[in-house]
């Protein structure tokens, strides 16, 4: 409220009282309101002071007119007395009707009007001039944070009729104002480019458009100078300061000047380090091998505040909440050395006694629960909590889980953790089509619920349609089948292969069958898995001459005839694995291991008698807050038994975006030549070698962008049939760059790949891409 509007009202309330100090006492008969538009007479009643049967004096009176006005309902109020009757007359505000916006374009009309009700300048509500100037101020500020200093806004509040406001904003943004120079003074031991280069805020560059980096905030300059403070401190100079600052803008507000005054002081070597407190709750050689800065180092003060939070951290896994571990230094001035001194304060031992989970709308408390290693009434663990984050996240039901650990008031040994997560859509619908050389228009349809009705199990379904490759198949997969976490999956099939529609014919193969799952979690990162799977399998169309040999010899094994053109199997496959997984993202990891060992058998005495064996192995690891480095190995062998022909359908198969990029899907080993150019038939083999080295790293013009991520890879690889030998010279290589988002609809691969040894048999491709998760 303005001066002026104080002024008023305070007038206003003076002549009233002077009126009132003229009433003369008496029993209130009746009430009567006049004036009245919107408010409720309930409401006046509600507010006033009196009511019928009491005596009406002059100090009542003046109650009841500050009373009125302090609801903020009115810009009039007066108070007659007419033969016993008590008559209020009040002259209401306007309220607002409309709130229009022009001339914006930094900031949508939509989340303006947002800002305006947390100020309660909202359509609907009680016009105040005050909140009006207020709002006027804050769209000023918005504008000046982004650079805009000669952007102007004005106010207008149109009367309508049924006492109603319009209020317009008129804004006209101006031009950017952008750093024209930053100017570091006191350096001498780094150049203004190095220091500079530290920070956010820049002059402006060719990137200037995409980052904004050259506009000025208070904000991302406060965060340089402690940025510039930590460029010093970690080299040691322990005494650098930062003496001033000055901002200044030119007269036409175009350009922006910041100049940084600091002195760097002498470098500082650490002379000793000790620990000191209470040194009973955790073994001291624990807490002492979490102290990061040694003797002799030279100064490092990240190095000081990671011994910290480790000390902290380590206290917080014994149930030490509120522990506090600080660096004392003493400091020699003379001989620029620095001892510390570790203080140790674990504090109150705590438990957890509640979990309170907020902001999941679809998913089940007790699925989120379920993730969580921190049980309530159980002594307070940091790494259980923060495993509890971890499980949260690869969960991938949510975009954001955050979990706080407010004390419990009134208690000094009691916390509760408050979880809040931010749910995703985990459902996907999607439709394809591909345009192929051989199969010519390919269709797609996927669709996937992750979290099914919000019980966390996963329903997939997924159609392929191509002349050559048809697929159809439907999983399901409970994570938590039983309380102790054992999973159990269960899918069904139909897969068919028809190459009759190729230049050569070759053969066609029907599969249909269904499987079942189990997988035992043996401790926190560590699984073993085990299933069974009916499979069916019919061979077709054989044509001796033209389809593989090795195909007909195996259809006429299976049948005991000579040239068979085809032949039917069943098979009962049971299966074993183990897996160990400690990444800290499914989608996008940055630091942790998946290994995985798998083998499957057939039963004995059916069509089908082979076994398979995998070995998987992948590492990550960050280098930096945007690169991380990935390196993988896999390996594969299978073969038939108890005399039986190993089933070519069952071969290997190496190329394509998931395997030796650059190469196209399933185009390397052994072949058999058909009748054209493009009809070579790539028959797989028994035996599979794949590495892949990868260096993974931000989008430019994409920071902080958690979607998107850039790499650099090498690729290589092989398939080897039956009848050959692993030759490590045989190995086919590629090197690329690949582009992965995870959209609304799925991850998304976009890979550009150059072969560098491929064969004139290869089939290679240099653009390929995959969408949607692998079933």
């Amino acid at each position: 409220m303005t001066l002026r509007s104080k002024l008023a009202l305070f007038i206003s309330l003076l002549l009233l009282s002077i009126a009132a100090f003229a009433m003369e006492p008496f029993v209130i008969k009746d009430i009567k309101i006049e004036g009245l538009q919107r408010t409720e007479p309930g409401t006046v009643f509600n507010y006033l002071p009196v009511q019928v049967g009491d005596t009406m004096t002059e100090d009542k009176s003046s109650e009841a007119i500050k009373s009125l006005y302090r609801t903020g309902f009115f810009k009039d109020v007066r108070i007659e007395a007419d033969q016993n009757i008590l008559l209020i007359t009040v002259q209401e505000r306007p309220s607002i009707a409309d709130i229009q916006f022009s001339g914006n374009k930094a900031f949508q009309s939509d989340k303006l009007k947002e800002g305006m009700k947390g100020i309660g300048l909202t359509e609907g509500q009680i016009y105040d001039k005050s909140k009006l100037e207020f709002a006027e101020q804050e769209i000023k500020k918005q504008y000046l944070a982004q650079g805009k200093y000669t952007a102007t806004v004005k106010t207008s509040a149109s009367p309508l009729e049924r006492n109603r406001v319009a209020i317009r904003f008129d804004i006209e943004e101006g031009i950017v104002s952008r750093i024209k120079e930053i100017n570091v003074v006191g350096n001498q031991l780094y150049s203004q480019k190095d220091i500079t280069s530290q920070f956010q805020l820049q002059t402006t560059n060719w990137l200037s458009w995409w980052y904004k980096d050259d506009q000025y905030s208070k904000q991302k300059l406060t965060a340089d100078l402690e940025t510039l403070k930590s460029f010093y401190m970690n080299r040691g100079y322990l005494e650098f300061s930062v003496d001033s600052t000055q901002v200044s803008i030119t007269p036409d507000k175009d350009d922006v000047y910041i100049t940084i005054n600091i002195s760097e002081g002498p470098k500082y070597k650490v002379s000793d380090v000790k620990l000191a407190g209470d040194l009973q709750q955790v073994p001291e050689s624990e807490l002492q091998s979490l102290i990061k800065i040694k003797k002799d180092d030279i100064f490092n003060r990240e190095k000081v505040t990671e011994s910290t939070k480790g000390m902290n951290a380590r206290l917080g896994n014994d149930g030490f909440a509120f522990s506090n571990v600080n660096a004392i230094p003493e400091i020699n001035k003379e001989e620029h050395t620095a001892s510390f001194t570790f203080f140790v304060d674990p504090g109150r031992k705590v438990y957890v006694r509640r979990i309170d989970i907020e902001g999941n709308q679809r998913t089940r408390d007790d699925v989120i629960r379920r993730e969580f290693r921190q049980v309530e009434s159980g002594w307070y663990a940091a790494d259980k909590i923060d495993r509890s984050k971890v499980r949260l996240n690869r969960t991938q039901f949510f975009s954001d889980v955050n979990i706080e650990t407010p004390a419990v008031p009134g208690s000094t040994d009691q916390v509760d953790l408050k979880v809040k997560v931010t749910e995703r859509n985990t459902g996907s619908i999607m439709f394809g089509a591909g345009l192929s050389s051989s199969e010519g228009i390919i269709g797609s349809f996927n669709v996937t619920q992750a979290n099914f009705l919000g019980t966390g199990d996963r329903v997939a379904a997924q159609v392929n349609t191509g002349r050559v490759n048809k697929t159809y198949s439907l999983s399901v997969t409970k994570p938590f089948y039983t309380p102790e976490g054992i999973s159990l999956s269960y899918d069904i099939y139909r897969r068919d292969v028809n190459t009759s529609s190729l230049n050569v014919v070759t053969y066609n193969t029907s599969s249909y069958g269904a499987g079942i799952r189990f997988t035992v979690p043996l401790s926190e990162k560590n699984a073993i898995s085990y299933g069974l799977t009916l499979d069916s399998t019919e061979v077709s169309n054989l044509v001796v001459g033209t389809s593989p040999t090795r195909y007909i010899q195996y259809c006429s094994d299976v049948t005991g005839a000579s040239n068979s053109t085809g032949c039917s199997m069943t098979s009962l496959v049971a299966s074993l694995g183990w897996s160990k997984d400690s990444r800290d993202n499914i989608l996008m990891p940055k630091n942790g291991e998946f290994s995985r060992v798998s083998g499957e058998i057939s039963a004995p005495g059916l069509d089908i008698q082979m076994y398979k064996l995998t070995l998987q192995e992948t590492w990550y690891k960050g280098l930096n807050k945007n690169f991380t480095v990935m390196l993988n190995g896999q390996f594969g062998y299978a073969n038939s038994y108890g005399g039986k022909e190993f089933p070519f359908f069952k071969n290997f198969y190496v190329g394509g975006v998931n395997t030796v990029r650059g190469y196209r899907q399933g185009a390397l080993g052994a072949y058999q030549t058909g009748t054209g150019s493009n009809d070579n038939i790539f028959l797989g083999g028994n035996k599979q070698i794949i590495a892949n080295a990868e260096l993974f790293m931000p989008v430019p013009f994409l920071k902080n962008n958690d979607q998107f991520r850039l790499s650099a890879f090498v690729d290589a690889g092989n398939v080897y049939g039956h009848d050959e030998s692993i030759n490590l010279s045989d190995l086919r290589y590629s090197a690329g760059m690949g582009l992965m988002w995870v959209s609304p609809f799925g991850p998304l691969k976009l890979v550009y790949a150059k072969p560098f040894n491929n064969q004139i048999t290869d089939k290679t491709e240099s653009i390929q891409f995959q969408m949607g998760q692998q079933f």
